[in-house]
């Protein structure tokens, strides 16, 4: 039986915190939890979509496989973090699949629960079109980074990307979330392709690794490392 507060943790989000206590509560009978293990599936691509995603704890990988089974990493979800939204709408089958990156829960909303908030809120249509159109221009932002920049680039990005948001640490450290093949696929990147790429950094005198911690050594430095690609 779960302690979850599922009424006080849809108030925290921030799609939902502008809905009154009534709208939340409306919203109690439509949601429940899904819980799973490292690896375990959540849907396929061509299941049915009849809701959203909100992850409690724990990662979510949505990614695409092709017929000679190589993987895309198409977008790694956080702990806070919604999915499945645009395809609930669209009423058709799910374009990817998700699948737990580690031991995790996440709350499903159903379509019914999110239309009839729709219905009362107009705020909070208008916080779920800006939460997708974010989205979409992160999807465009990635074609255009796979289309026009370099592997080293990508690789830079992605480590500037994730600088802490606190402190002016001189030498900052970036923990990576997963592991770095899942990395490398999220960036259309081989893994070997993406352990060059950061053997190239370390040498460079730019990053030390140990791990999945990546120190940075001069942040400057690297920025202009990157630029000069």
């Amino acid at each position: 039986m779960s302690n979850l507060d599922i009424p006080s943790f849809l108030r925290h989000q921030p799609l939902f915190q502008q809905l009154s206590p009534e709208q939340i509560s409306a919203l109690v009978p439509h949601t429940h939890e899904v819980r799973g293990l490292k690896g375990q599936v959540i849907f396929q691509k061509g299941d049915p979509c009849d809701g959203m995603f909100l992850v409690v704890f724990g990662r979510v990988k949505l990614a695409l496989s092709s017929a000679q089974g190589n993987e895309k990493v198409m977008e790694i979800i956080q702990p806070g973090q919604s999915f499945a939204e645009a395809v609930m709408f669209l009423g058709r089958p799910c374009p990817v699949m998700a699948q737990f990156l580690e031991d995790g829960m996440l709350l499903k909303v159903e379509a019914e629960g999110i239309l009839q908030a729709i219905d009362n809120d107009a705020a909070f249509a208008r916080r779920l079109l800006a939460g997708l159109s974010l989205r979409l221009h992160g999807l465009v932002r990635d074609v255009e980074r796979y289309s026009i920049e370099s592997s080293l680039q990508r690789v830079i990005g992605y480590l500037l990307q994730h600088l802490p948001e606190e402190g002016c640490d001189l030498m900052p450290q970036v923990s990576l979330p997963v592991n770095k093949n899942l990395i490398a696929s999220r960036l259309n990147l081989t893994p070997e392709t993406f352990s060059r790429m950061l053997h190239q950094l370390i040498e460079a005198d730019l990053i030390m690794v140990e791990g999945r911690d990546i120190t940075l050594v001069n942040v400057d430095k690297l920025k202009a490392f990157g630029n000069r690609e």
